[in-house]
């Protein structure tokens, strides 16, 4: 590892970009900029560490939100000046709540694919904390887990009558409500996207 950092290219104040991308779903999360202490420091406690322009000082990402993001592997490109942290985040990587600080596209196209569905979970999870009059998803949560679980039940046998008949827009659609109603079940268990992830990967391993 030390013979890699010395192959690295900091610029003129010391610093390096740092793209965070989620190991699990491949979604971009984040860029930060690093310097040698702050890399030592990821390093060594295999959890992101920063370097803080506007502060002028180190930051060690969630250290006050708790969204803690592991680290698994740090890679870095051909000319050596920009480095990829792949990690498993405990939470939001942005400020504002969302999953990844990319939430926006300029001409407003929909959301990466990668993304999509840690964007609903954020969202159900907000209705779970924060609940809002007329809203579905805080219904299902005042109705408890039969309800929820009667609904997941219902969406999958929705998704077994479409996928026999030959509309394969309906396949599409249930399926999504499928998904829809299963991120109500995940939250309702305190459980995310991203442990269901992790488990088909350690499978994909095997």
């Amino acid at each position: 590892m030390k013979l890699a950092i010395d192959e690295l290219q900091f610029n003129q104040a010391g610093l390096i970009p740092a793209i965070v991308q989620d190991e699990t779903t491949g979604a971009i999360l984040m860029m930060a900029w690093m310097n040698r202490e702050s890399l030592d420091q990821t390093i060594t406690t295999k959890e992101a560490w920063f370097y803080s322009r506007s502060r002028q000082e180190l930051w060690h990402k969630g250290a006050t939100s708790g969204n803690i993001q592991a680290v698994s592997s740090i890679l870095y490109d051909c000319d050596g000046d920009t480095l990829v942290l792949l990690v498993t985040p405990k939470g939001p990587a942005c400020h504002t709540g969302n999953t990844s600080c990319f939430y926006r596209a300029l001409d407003g196209s929909p959301a990466p694919k990668a993304t999509m569905l840690s964007i609903l979970e954020t969202l159900v999870l907000e209705r779970k904390e924060a609940p809002v009059e007329g809203s579905y998803t805080n219904y299902l949560f005042d109705k408890g887990i039969d309800k929820i679980l009667k609904k997941v039940g219902e969406e999958n046998a929705e998704v077994i009558i479409a996928a026999k008949n030959t509309d394969r827009g309906e396949v599409i659609y249930e399926t999504a409500d499928l998904m829809y109603h299963l991120t109500v079940l995940l939250a309702e268990k305190d459980i995310s996207w991203d442990e269901i992830m992790q488990e088909l990967k350690i499978r994909h391993k095997k």
